[in-house]
This record gives structure tokens, sequence and C-alpha cells, in this order.
């Protein structure tokens, strides 16, 4: 299994489970995330969800071996966005990191250990709340490579943060520790390294003391609209073509092994 799911009463934790390959996430991995947060949202005894990564990383974004040699190709090919769709609520649909589209109408907090960058960066964005552990790192670091946003962090993003400091991250790529995170924005929470888990959890249990419609029903009210949302995604997904252009060549280049480590001086 490339994830593994657990239950504390209410609350539900999915962790990616591929620490060898720093959770990157391969089309196997997308299609279980997605599915498991369709799941979550169906079970009417689940309140709060926990997505997290074993092994003391939280996702280094999309498996760039796999998007190199064109293993994930049929994945990406069947994940076109119809230009009617506009409803991410009632009319779900994956996105290549998996869950990236849905819009749940309840809470997902990311708890963060290690990398959480270019489409992990995306998976944090994507949850409503972020913990982040002390030694914790995010960034779009698929900058280097050609590799687009298409998982909602252009949307995302500019959102959680301003423009101007989405500008700033987007663009440059530049790793982000978890300090100058919560300052940003994009942390909630931060705590010490090794808690994280154990630290959403515990916000999560608190969330679902709550009456669960009325939190609901403002965690809704206070974000975008679905079609809205929708209607970025769409805008968002025009971007896929730069990775035939640029993005195959530069996953190639990563699984040679250039640029490990998140080093931008060797790309």
């Amino acid at each position: 299994m490339s994830i593994i799911i657990d239950r504390d009463g209410p609350v539900v934790t999915v962790a990616i489970d591929r620490p060898g390959a720093r959770n990157a996430v391969n089309p196997e991995t997308a299609r279980a995330l997605y599915k498991a947060f369709l799941a979550f949202e169906a079970d009417e005894s689940a309140s709060i969800a926990v997505l997290t990564g074993r092994g003391g990383y939280f996702c280094a974004g999309f498996d760039l071996k796999a998007a190199g040699s064109g293993s994930a190709d049929a994945w990406i090919a069947g994940l076109d966005i119809p230009e009617g769709w506009s409803d991410p609520m009632g009319d779900p649909r994956p996105g290549p990191m998996g869950p990236s589209r849905l819009m749940l109408s309840k809470p997902v907090i990311a708890a963060i250990e290690g990398p959480a960058v270019a489409g992990g960066m995306e998976l944090a964005a994507w949850c409503d709340l972020r913990v982040m552990a002390d030694g914790a790192v995010t960034g779009v670091f698929c900058r280097r490579w050609g590799v687009p946003l298409i998982d909602g962090g252009t949307v995302r993003l500019p959102r959680l943060l301003g423009q101007g400091r989405a500008n700033d991250l987007i663009l440059t790529g530049r790793a982000v520790g978890a300090a100058e995170a919560h300052t940003l924005g994009f942390a909630d929470r931060t705590c010490p390294a090794g808690e994280a888990l154990a630290t959403a959890q515990a916000l999560a249990a608190d969330l679902a003391r709550f009456p669960q419609a009325c939190m609901r029903a403002d965690h809704l009210s206070a974000r975008m609209a679905p079609a809205d949302l929708a209607a970025a995604l769409r805008r968002e997904w025009r971007s896929a073509g730069t990775f035939a252009a640029e993005g195959r060549a530069g996953a190639a280049r990563f699984a040679g092994g250039k640029g490990r480590g998140g080093d931008f001086t060797s790309i």
C-alpha cells in the first residue's frame, strides 16, 4: 500500500507511505489519496482528516522518476478538465497529486515534517490548516525543472499568502522553513520536530468537539465559491502543456541525479 489510513473516533489520518521516495506521489499513490478523501467525505461518522507522510517526510511532490520515464503519462492524460466543469463538490475529479481538485465539506489538516515541496506544497495548500514542525521545509522546488504548478498551487497560494508573497515563492522556488512559513501565513501552527502529527491530531480532535453542521457552513462560506475554484483550476490546468516542452527533460535530469536535496545550483 502506498498510503496508510488510521481512525481514532471522528478523526481520520491519511499517511503517504513511500519514505524511500520521500513520499513523492506516483499515479498509484495519487489514486489512493483521491479515493481515501472521497471515502472520508462520504463517511458520516468522520469529522476531521489529517494528511501526513511517514518516515519524516510530508511529500516531495510528484514522482519525477515516473514523470521523466513516461510511466505517468497515462495517468496525466486522463486528467483533462471538461470546459463546463463547475462543481468540485458535487462533481469531484482527481488532480495529478490525487485530491487536489476536491472541495470537501469537512476540514483537512496537514501535519508536515521534512519536505512539503513542489506538488507536496500544493497538497499542503489544499489542506485547510497546516501544522509544520521545526526542520520542515516548503517551496516550489519544481521551478528548477520546468514542471508547472497544476495542483492548485497558483490558485491557493495567493489566497493564503497574498499575491506578493506568493509571487516570491512561485517565481523563485526558494526554500522556506517552518518559522518563515508561519510568518508568511502558510503554516498555521508550528511545533518541535517530530510532533507535527500529534499536534495536528490534537487539533483535529478539538475541532471534532464542535457542532459540525455550523462549523462546516462557516468553513464553506469562508472559501472560494465552488464555481470560482473550478474556473481557476481549469485556467491553471492550461499550463500542463509546458510539461512536454520543459518539464519532461527536467524530470529526467532529476532522475539522473541532478539537484538532489533541493539544490538549485546544479539543474
